[in-house]
Formats: C-alpha cells, structure tokens, sequence
C-alpha cells in the first residue's frame, strides 16, 4: 500500500499535511468568501500574533528596555508568510497553544543577540489574548460596514413603502393591517441596534506574565514600578485600549465581544425569517432579487440568502454561550477555559460578518410585491379590521353587545366566505344606528393601518452613530500582509 493510500485510508493516523482534511469551508456556506471569513483565517490570526510579539519589543525599546535594533528585527521577521501555519498547529498540541512554537520559530528567525528579546516577560495567554482582540477589532469594521449598507437598503424601502398595506401577522395568523415600510423600518432599528453594540465594545491588550503581575516586565527591565507604563505603550502599540488589569482569568473583553457579535447574528435572523415566510409561493408578498437553484426542481427560485442568514442566527447563540461559560475562570490561569474559547470566537466573528454581508445584499436586492400584498390583505374579506370595528360599534351598542355581534358575525364571514361589512350593514342591531357607509369605511383594511405611517417616518430619522467602526488598527490587512 502505498503512503498516499495509506493517508486515505486512515487520514486520522498522521501528521502530514492531508489537503482533504483541510477546512475549505465547504460546510459552511455561510461564511464562504466573506470578508470576515479572511479576516479570521489561520493565516489572519498567525499574523496578529506576530503583530503582539513584535508590538511588545517595541514598546520595550521605547522605554528603554530593549535595544532599538531589537525592536526593528522582531517587527521585519514578524511575517505571517514566513512561518508554516500548519506545522505551528501541530507542534501545539505539545503545549496546549500555539504560541509556544511560534515564540521558538521567531526566536530562530531573528539575529542571534536580538532573541533574547522576543517574547521577553510574557505569557502564552498574553499574545493569543492579544491577537484575539486583534483579529477582532480588524473583523468588527467589516462588519459594522455591512451593517450600515444595510440599514441604507432597509431606509429606502421604509420610506417607499411607508404607507403600502399589507396584513400584520401574529402567531402565523392575519392579525390587524399594516405597511411593509413600518416591517422594513423595523428591520432597520435591529440592524442599528447591532451596529452601536459592536461600536460599543472596548478591546484591550492582554499584558500580565505567568500570572498577572507584571513581575517579570519588571525584573527584566530592572525598572521597579514600570509594568502599568509598558501596557500603555504595548496598546498605544497595538491602537487597542490598555487594559485596567491584566485579564487571564477577568474575560469580560472576551464575553462582550461574543454577546455583541451573538446579538447581531440573531438580530438579523428577524428579517431573514420574514423574507423566508413572506417568500412562499402561496404568500408571495417578497422574492429575493437572485434566488438560489434546486438540484431537483428547475422551478425552483430560493431565498438563499435569507436561509444563510438564518443559519447563522440559530447557531451563534450557542457558541456565545460557550464564552460566556468561560467567564467561570478558576484561579489567576485558567486550564480549559481559556482553551475553549478560541473557535467559537473566530466562528462568532465569521458568523456575524458573515450575516451582515447577506443581509445587505438581501435587502438591496428584496423584490416587494405591493398587489399580492394587497390581495393578501383582502383574503379575511374584512375579517382583519374587527379590532377597529370592535372599538366603532361600542361607542354604539356597548362594548359587550358589540364583541359578541362581532365573533357572531365574523365567524359566518368565515364559513360562508363574505364581506364582513355587508353582513354588518343587514344586522338588525345595527340598522338605523349606524351610517352603512362607514360601515363599509370602517371594514377597509388599507385604511386601517393605524400610526404605522408616522411610525415609520419616526424610526428614519434615527441616524447611525458617527462613531461605528472601531478604529482599524496597525497592520490591518485581513490576512496580514504587510
């Protein structure tokens, strides 16, 4: 048998690099080719750890604490395409992370009286925290990106169809009218409300050592007193926030993030259930502007991109909840914890971007169908106006003779398929007491959409914050490079 056969066979029982067994992406549709997904990649991430570690000698030169040659050689060997991203991942699991190789294969790239200052005081946990905010706070304006370009499509559609009636649905049934410009504007307020979060969040640099007392920073440097003064320098660095403590085992950067990015995927699964819902054929008020083939069913025109965004809504808030869990962090290092946040974090930041994406193209593409909106209305024949009649006739008859003339006659208007108006105008107890005429009025439901119009006209003049990205930082090309 031959070694590649071998591989095939049992692609489990070697260390070699298997191409079939390398993540392509080819189960999560979602994500493929996004921005966020290559900003998150391997390659992305390998980058923001270089990034930490040559950002850390150079805040050591600055204050005096590493030679400047020293600085100048770690930050040139600090190339993501320099090292062999898959050797690195293997020699990790020695250690547990994949920091420890990478320091060693740094240390052999640099000159040899520059080694002693590569990684000089810090922790593992320091650099991959670090490039975890890193790759997050290059992720988060991409996604803030789309957000806005969504917003701007949901805008345009509330403001042209601010008053195009259609009925309003609760628990799967018509409910009372309303107007697709106040769904689309609500759309809109959730896409908002995703944005400032993620322009809400602070993300800091992790700098503490073995555990968390910047002892060695200090005895290295022979500078008692300068641990607080290199985290500022290492941030300003970095252009993250300095943290107000080191943050091993203190993750509420870490749970922020994945609540902000959790929040978003799920906010915008609203909009992909509607369009998934109001896209049916027997409802057909919505179509997306490209849909997606069958493989069986040549007919077949899919909301694809309202199903990947509900995809991505159902699966983030479990991997939040993973991050949060880790929050239960024992001691001043966690075993485990630590460890177990790293995927689902790079998957919150896919998922998000990933879901903003398909979302703005979704709603830049939405086709909206205002007369299958309208016919859909008149289905009930009337049936969906009975609140408003409800409060009408009981300024008449009493609001307890009214609702039971009302489930009356709306339960034969139902069974023998007829105007609700005109089995309301022949009522005994109506006639000579109520004009038929606003009886017929009072029954129309494209004049019953209440204060959805000026609702509408309310939530548009909510503009996006002037602040909503993060500030990109240094070395912020999404695969690192330079």
């Amino acid at each position: 048998m031959t070694s590649a056969e071998t591989t095939r066979s049992d692609p489990y029982d070697s260390d070699s690099y298997d191409s079939d067994a390398y993540d392509t992406g080819l189960l999560a549709p979602v994500s493929a080719g996004t921005a966020a997904e290559r900003a998150t990649g391997d390659r992305a991430f390998l980058q923001a750890m270089l990034d930490a570690e040559a950002a850390l000698t150079r805040a050591q030169a600055a204050l005096g604490h590493a030679p400047g040659p020293a600085a100048e050689a770690v930050t040139e060997a600090a190339r993501a395409d320099r090292f062999d991203a898959r050797d690195l991942a293997l020699r990790a699991r020695a250690g547990g992370n994949p920091v420890i190789p990478l320091v060693a294969a740094l240390t052999a790239a640099v000159p040899v009286d520059t080694a002693p200052y590569v990684h000089r005081g810090a922790t593992s946990q320091d650099v991959l925290d670090t490039a975890a905010m890193l790759v997050a706070a290059r992720t988060v304006p991409l996604i803030t990106a789309e957000l806005h370009r969504a917003a701007e499509a949901f805008g345009r559609l509330a403001a042209a169809h601010r008053d195009t009636p259609m009925a309003g649905r609760t628990l799967g049934q018509h409910a009372v009218p309303t107007t697709f410009g106040l769904k689309a504007a609500g759309w809109r307020h959730l896409v908002l409300d995703a944005a400032e979060r993620l322009a809400a969040l602070r993300l800091p640099t992790q700098l503490g050592g073995a555990a968390g007392t910047l002892a060695a920073f200090e005895y290295l440097a022979d500078s008692p007193g300068s641990g607080p003064a290199l985290t500022e320098r290492y941030a300003a660095e970095l252009g993250l926030a300095a943290p107000v403590l080191p943050w091993h085992t203190l993750r509420t950067p870490v749970a922020d993030l994945a609540t902000a990015l959790a929040f978003t995927a799920a906010a915008l699964g609203k909009p992909a259930a509607d369009v998934l819902r109001l896209a049916r054929t027997e409802t057909a008020e919505l179509a997306e502007g490209s849909g997606g083939g069958s493989s069986a069913m040549p007919h077949k025109s899919n909301p694809v991109r309202a199903t990947l965004v509900a995809s991505a809504a159902r699966q983030a808030p479990a991997l939040a909840a993973v991050l949060l869990g880790s929050l239960a962090a024992e001691d001043e290092r966690p075993a485990g914890a630590w460890h177990a946040e790293w995927q689902p974090l790079r998957e919150l930041l896919r998922l998000a971007g990933a879901a903003a994406h398909h979302t703005a193209e979704l709603a830049e593409g939405l086709s909206v169908h205002p007369d299958r909106m309208l016919e859909n209305l008149h289905r009930t024949r009337g049936l969906v106006t009975s609140e408003r009649l409800a409060a009408a006739l009981a300024d008449v008859l009493g609001r307890a003779e009214a609702r039971a003339l009302l489930d009356r006659v709306s339960r034969r208007a139902a069974e023998e398929d007829r105007e609700l108006a005109e089995l309301l105008v022949a009522a005994p107890e109506l006639t000579g007491r109520i004009d038929p005429e606003r009886l017929r009025a009072l029954a129309d439901p494209t004049t019953a959409t209440g204060a959805a119009p000026q609702l509408v006209d309310h939530a548009l003049r909510r503009q996006p914050s002037a602040d909503h990205a993060l500030r990109r930082p240094p070395s912020a090309d999404p695969e690192g490079r330079p």
